[in-house]
């Protein structure tokens, strides 16, 4: 399953870098993020609890950034297991543009589910994913937009 999208974000390219390295942000943006944890400067362990159709599921997951070019991108590999719910994989490529007084950041990510979720349809899986990618984004999005009120 493959995925993209595009968003423009009203802050300057140094801050939405900033707050994409940012566990406490990415914890908060992560929908269905119980837990976040940093490992080192380029790998974090997560748990994570969604809901797809009727499957109910916690992923443990453990999560590597690699190819890190400051500040215009990465790209994100990671794992996760939902025990009898099955698995996912995957990873992203996550780029950042200046674009006046904000930044437009476009990703192209890849997953691949397996397991009880994966019964569910790939049309579902898809549109779910989907859902919760343009979820975190709006929550990052948002994110920022506090820190700029509070600023």
């Amino acid at each position: 399953m493959e995925m993209s999208g595009e968003y423009r974000i009203d802050a300057p390219i140094a801050e939405v870098w900033a707050a994409l390295n940012d566990i406490e942000v990415l914890k908060s943006c992560i929908p269905g993020c119980e837990e976040l944890e940093q490992i080192s400067d380029t790998e974090m362990t997560a748990k994570v609890a969604l809901k797809i159709g009727p499957v109910k599921a916690r992923f443990n997951g453990a999560v590597t950034f690699q190819n890190v070019t400051p500040p215009e991108g990465y790209s994100i590999v990671g794992e996760g297991q939902g025990g009898i719910a099955g698995f996912a994989n995957g990873g992203a490529d996550v780029q950042l543009v200046e674009d006046g007084e904000g930044t437009v950041l476009t990703y192209q990510a890849k997953a691949q589910v397996g397991g009880k979720i994966a019964q569910l349809g790939s049309r579902l899986i898809k549109s779910t994913a989907a859902k919760l990618a343009d979820k975190f984004f709006k929550n990052f999005r948002d994110a920022l937009a506090t820190e700029e009120v509070s600023a």
